[in-house]
């Protein structure tokens, strides 16, 4: 009998004790029989039997872990492995001594023996026994069952590492702890070496002590003389317990480990799910033999070792899967910007198969703009995934459309409002002039971004955000206010998702001055910064995705170049209003010299002209002229063929002051037409910016 969760699977239970199956005869005896059915599970007791146990009528459910309460949970562990063993080596019969602990909490020794039914084909089916109260056959029970203080202390030792075990999640996170356990220590072994069936072949993938490899044997076959290859085609453990006794057995692998002063070795079979995933082997340098009970703990130690390697082997498989489904869905190159350096990083969490939802993106715009995106969906799944590779899609598209940025953010928000998904998500989105240094900015719940100046100082961009998106949509605010933001030369924005700043025990506000920190006494070097980041993450043990993106304006563009292209629906003030600041910073970038306020006043005038007096939106575009002479020219294009005319406002008119203004101000003016519509354009002659003193 089986008294913890090992063994077969269980089937429901069917309740209370089954008819008799020994006579009451053996009640009397305290003599009680079980009938296991391994198909089903189903372990039918009789009264005598329930009364070895010390359960009361009704209280037992015929299911085999029930009676895991009652047994001491080291010596369950080794009835376990006593029964599955004789299952698997075609054993008729099995018996063992073990102790239960009574309802008064007292202990009791109970001695079991099994007979072992199997089909046509060997398979157990069905194991028929009895239970019995040894405790006065037992007088010495310590003695009689080995259960000294060595062993005692080998037991804790297995069930200690056993618990650490479930903490591993690689493969080498199973050597690493076996190797730094004190469990080889108190085994007495030396070293250990350890292989995986890979494909027909063994993986060695510990290799024991200093000298112990041989060449030729990182990957070896299953039929091939090595004591790892025999212990996997049996099914079986090895145990060697001389030097005599591994050179006559292995005559091939012994000459070249002969030196190593190895007089005993422990082979056994890694087993998980009836099937073997490899082998493991312990080597001991001073001493011979193993006791019986040194075996079953050894095997038991195996047991656990596997399941944990299962496990490790599961994860790394699915992390590896979710990885390269996160990875297909992110942008496979990053397109250049002229005027920027950009810096993405994406860092998974190490989560097996449980992926995040947070991405990057970089989106080329006309006028060589550039759409810088930052966002988190809701989740560690693969339906987060899911929704991120649309949302991003999605996202790009808009900002391609030409729509302002808080237009993009706002229609993402009733897109992924309408999926059938319950997920939000945060984001980002900030438009970059490289060429003047202009960023508009829309938040969607994300963290604020950062801006880092050329000598390393990091600063917190207060950004006015708008609810996440999906949610924005749910409630009906989808207004998204804009930050408007000027990057000098050399200054970088940091875009990136919270994985970079939670720490635990942190606010937010503390995990913001630690990435400061972080960034000042990074590299100055984009790329290596991106790299310096993920890598102090991943040091700290981050257990969320982390994205990352970072846009560097270049140096100034040279004086005779430049070029501005803005379009402004009518109708909307804000969009007025950021067109207004990306004047005044491209006229200030390109060097306008004494004329930038002139420039600034009369470009706003045909663009509020346009928007006032036409039907429609305008498109506004400043641009530097080749020639000898440095002009700037300012273009207004409507979609209206009425042609503007100058009036006089007369002294109590509070407009028709218009062009007026622009003829006086500029060196030069006209109108043309453009396709069904015309364009208002004046021109400015410009000086180029001072050069700045030299350096002493």
């Amino acid at each position: 009998m089986s008294a913890g969760s090992g063994g077969a699977d269980t089937a429901p239970a069917t309740g209370g004790a089954a008819a008799p199956i020994l006579s009451t005869f053996g009640a009397a005896f305290r003599m009680g029989g079980f009938d296991w059915d391994l198909a089903t599970g189903v372990m039918q007791m009789d009264e005598a039997a329930l009364d070895v146990f010390d359960f009361a009528p009704g209280e037992y459910d015929d299911r085999p872990e029930t009676l895991g309460s009652r047994v001491l949970p080291d010596e369950g562990r080794q009835l376990d492995t006593l029964v599955a063993q004789a299952l698997k080596d075609g054993s008729d019969q099995y018996g063992a001594y073990f102790r239960i602990r009574r309802r008064d909490g007292s202990h009791q020794w109970t001695h079991t023996q099994g007979i072992v039914h199997r089909d046509a084909a060997g398979r157990p089916v069905r194991i028929i026994g009895v239970l019995r109260d040894a405790t006065h056959e037992l007088t010495e029970s310590a003695a009689r069952l080995g259960l000294d203080e060595g062993r005692r202390q080998r037991a804790g030792v297995v069930e200690g590492t056993t618990a650490a075990l479930a903490y591993a999640r690689t493969v080498q996170d199973v050597i690493d702890l076996l190797n730094d356990s004190h469990a080889l220590e108190h085994f007495g072994a030396a070293s250990l070496v350890m292989g995986l069936l890979e494909s027909g072949r063994i993986h060695l993938v510990a290799e024991g002590p200093d000298g112990a490899f041989v060449p030729g044997t990182r990957f070896t076959r299953v039929d091939e003389p090595y004591p790892m290859s025999e212990v996997i085609r049996t099914l079986r453990p090895r145990f060697i317990d001389t030097s005599e006794d591994f050179a006559a057995s292995y005559p091939v692998l012994w000459p070249h480990i002969s030196s190593l002063g190895i007089t005993a070795a422990a082979y056994l079979p890694l087993i998980a799910q009836a099937r073997p995933i490899g082998a493991l082997g312990l080597l001991y340098s001073d001493r011979t033999g193993f006791s019986e009970d040194e075996r079953t703990l050894l095997v038991a130690l195996g047991s656990s070792i596997a399941q944990s390697l299962q496990r490790a082997m599961l994860y790394e498989q699915e992390h590896d899967l979710a990885e390269g489904l996160q990875q297909a869905m992110l942008p496979r190159r990053i397109p250049d910007a002229d005027g920027a350096q950009i810096a993405v990083r994406y860092r998974s969490a190490r989560l097996g198969r449980d992926i995040g939802g947070d991405w990057y993106d970089v989106i080329p715009l006309p006028g060589g703009r550039v759409g810088a995106v930052i966002g988190d969906v809701q989740g560690h799944d693969t339906h987060a995934a899911a929704v991120m590779g649309q949302l991003r899609i999605v996202l790009r598209a808009y900002a391609a459309e030409g729509h302002t940025p808080a237009t993009v953010m706002a229609r993402a928000s009733v897109f992924l409002h309408e999926l059938d998904t319950d997920r939000f998500a945060t984001c980002t989105y900030a438009e970059t002039d490289p060429a003047t240094g202009v960023v508009q900015v829309v938040r969607a719940g994300h963290v604020d971004p950062l801006v880092r100046e050329e000598d390393g100082r990091c600063r917190r961009i207060a950004v006015e955000g708008g609810l996440p998106l999906g949610l924005s949509a749910e409630f009906g605010r989808l207004d998204y206010p804009v930050t408007t933001l000027e990057l000098d030369p050399g200054q970088t924005l940091m875009l990136y998702t919270d994985g970079l700043v939670e720490k635990p025990g942190a606010d937010l506000d503390e995990g913001l001055e630690w990435l400061s920190s972080l960034v000042r006494r990074g590299p100055s070097d984009l790329q290596d910064l991106a790299d310096h980041l993920c890598d102090v993450v991943a040091e700290r043990g981050g257990e969320d995705d982390v994205a990352i993106l970072l846009l560097r304006r270049l140096g100034a563009p040279a004086p005779t170049g430049g070029r501005f292209r803005q379009h402004v629906a009518q109708s909307d003030p804000e969009a007025l209003s950021a067109a207004r600041h990306m004047i005044r910073a491209a006229v200030r970038a390109w060097g306008a010299g004494d004329r930038a306020d002139e420039i600034e006043l009369v470009a706003d005038e045909l663009m509020t002209n346009a928007l006032m007096h036409t039907d429609g939106g305008a498109i506004l575009t400043l641009r530097i002229l080749p020639g000898a002479e440095r002009r700037l020219r300012v273009e207004v294009e409507d979609r209206s063929s009425a042609l503007p005319r100058r009036r006089e406002a007369g002294e109590a008119g509070v407009s028709g002051r218009g062009l007026l203004l622009v003829e006086q101000l500029s060196d030069d003016w006209g109108v043309e037409p453009r396709g069904g519509g015309k364009c208002v354009w004046c021109e400015f002659t410009v000086t180029p910016r001072p050069a700045p003193d030299p350096v002493p």
